[in-house]
């Protein structure tokens, strides 16, 4: 039997169709388990191509009115820059204990500042909704590329990078991170 003629057959389709829904669920299955093992782990910080170690990046970026923002707005200050999108639903519950940890440590010497990597109107809208009590900037284009001199070549939201007070890159994680962990590796730096 032909090729074309084997596919005439509803036996042969069924079988293929069923043989690549088995590899695309393989293949989402493992996709899962590894963002869930990354997201759910509080094990060491991921380190992208050296970047813990690094002298942070510059850059430049507009606030939610549109004025301009740079890092070295924060030096001397321990800054968590968190990389995140309203579509993302592990981004948006960072958020609460993000601004806890900026309302118990702000005085003591920490930063948050949130890159929202999303439209400029997506992200007023939700911080009309969400209370956000740290500078959120706002950019797609420029905000991806400040995240990969971040380290995140992967592209991947919600990511968190904390620098110490002398502006080098100490912590670096793709996923969701916990309160726990964030508190522990910004008061091994204030």
């Amino acid at each position: 039997m032909t090729a074309p003629n084997a596919l005439k057959r509803p036996g042969v389709v069924i079988g293929i169709i069923m043989m690549l829904g088995a590899l695309f669920g393989a293949a989402g299955i493992w996709s899962e388990m590894a963002q869930r093992k990354q997201a759910d782990s509080d094990g060491e910080p991921v380190e992208q191509a050296g970047i813990v170690g690094q002298a942070r990046p510059d850059f430049i970026l507009p606030d939610l009115l549109g004025t301009a923002r740079a890092a070295k707005e924060w030096d001397g200050k321990v800054v968590a820059l968190n990389f995140w999108a309203t579509w993302c639903p592990p981004c948006k519950r960072e958020i609460p204990s993000f601004n806890a940890l900026q309302k118990e440590l702000g005085a003591a010497g920490l930063q948050f500042v949130g890159i929202a990597i999303d439209e400029s109107k997506a992200v007023t809208d939700y911080t009309q909704e969400t209370a956000i009590d740290y500078p959120v900037l706002v950019s797609e284009d420029e905000g991806m590329r400040t995240a990969q001199r971040y380290g995140n070549m992967a592209g991947i939201l919600p990511y968190t990078v904390i620098i110490d007070r002398q502006g080098r890159i100490a912590f670096a994680r793709y996923g969701e991170l916990s309160e726990k962990m964030a508190r522990e590796v910004i008061k091994s730096l204030l």
